[in-house]
């Protein structure tokens, strides 16, 4: 199974939630942090990291001596990456999505294409955990590529999970797409719930199965719940407002370390989604 752990919201403990379940399995797990802009899983997993690899994209680059400013590459260019100025191209590197279709079009084959690094993919093992993160180099403005390139990694054998970038764009989007079941981990403040009901919009346009943890549920309203309630999205778990855990997570110590009652607290919800996700597939089957 690939449960991929998301949030609409930065800082509701996506981290948390997702080294957690890890190190709470007993079956051999993958982790991937695809949280390329920022990844910090390793530090909590402690992983001795083994293999690196680079990974390059297409860049196109202009040959000046043969291009006849036609105006055909940026006619192409689906995100506009590409102006031709009184007969001069000029590039817009941060748009370009690496398609190719400029170079393909060129009637003067004044285009070509050179590789580019976008990132690097670094694993290591930490327990029985295999462990994948990306890098995107700095600079870089889309980490998208990077993280399709770091889920090629993904060993169906295991359990696979997925820590996914914050937010609702595009590299939220990757992530997600494709797993059996994502956990939505989000906080009970108006905040937390305006970027719960994006991402929960998000894992519907893909037809995933769902789920909920609420952190430091003991705090804020109780919006979230009858938004859930109301939207038959099952919690999976409530995770108090604890000074404890918020010491320990500065430190980069997971806190199946040292409050062993939230190993089988994780286990019981991996439980319920291993349950949750064999009614979605009966239904799924049926319909």
């Amino acid at each position: 199974m690939i449960i991929t752990v998301a949030s609409g919201k930065g800082g509701t403990g996506k981290t948390l939630v997702s080294t957690s379940l890890a190190l709470s399995l007993k079956t051999p797990v993958q982790f991937l942090d695809c949280d390329v802009e920022e990844p910090n899983a390793h530090i909590f997993l402690k992983t001795e990291i083994k293999e690196r690899e680079k990974v390059y994209l297409p860049k196109p680059i202009v040959e000046d001596s043969k291009c006849i400013g036609c105006g055909k590459c940026s006619e192409i260019c689906q995100y506009n990456a590409i102006a031709v100025v009184k007969g001069k191209v000029l590039i817009f590197y941060e748009l370009c999505h690496s398609c190719g279709a400029c170079s393909l079009v060129c009637p003067e084959k004044a285009i070509f294409e050179e590789d580019s690094e976008k990132g690097i993919l670094e694993g290591g093992y930490s327990g029985n955990i295999e462990f994948w993160k990306g890098t995107l180099t700095v600079g870089e403005a889309a980490p998208t590529p990077l993280i399709k390139a770091l889920k090629k990694k993904i060993d169906n054998k295991k359990t696979v999970i997925i820590d996914s970038s914050p937010g609702t764009s595009c590299p939220m989007v990757e992530a997600v797409n494709n797993s059996d079941f994502t956990i939505l981990v989000t906080e009970p403040t108006p905040f937390g719930l305006n970027d719960l009901i994006l991402a929960v919009e998000v894992v519907k346009k893909l037809k995933l199965p769902v789920g909920v943890i609420i952190n430091r549920f003991d705090i804020g309203d109780d919006k979230v719940e009858l938004y859930c309630k109301e939207n038959k999205i099952p919690i999976l778990m409530r995770i108090p407002f604890d000074r404890e855990i918020a010491v320990l997570y500065s430190k980069g110590i997971p806190i199946t370390q040292e409050k062993k009652e939230y190993i089988k607290k994780f286990q019981d919800a991996f439980d319920v989604i291993n349950m949750l996700q064999q009614k979605y597939n009966n239904k799924a089957i049926k319909s």
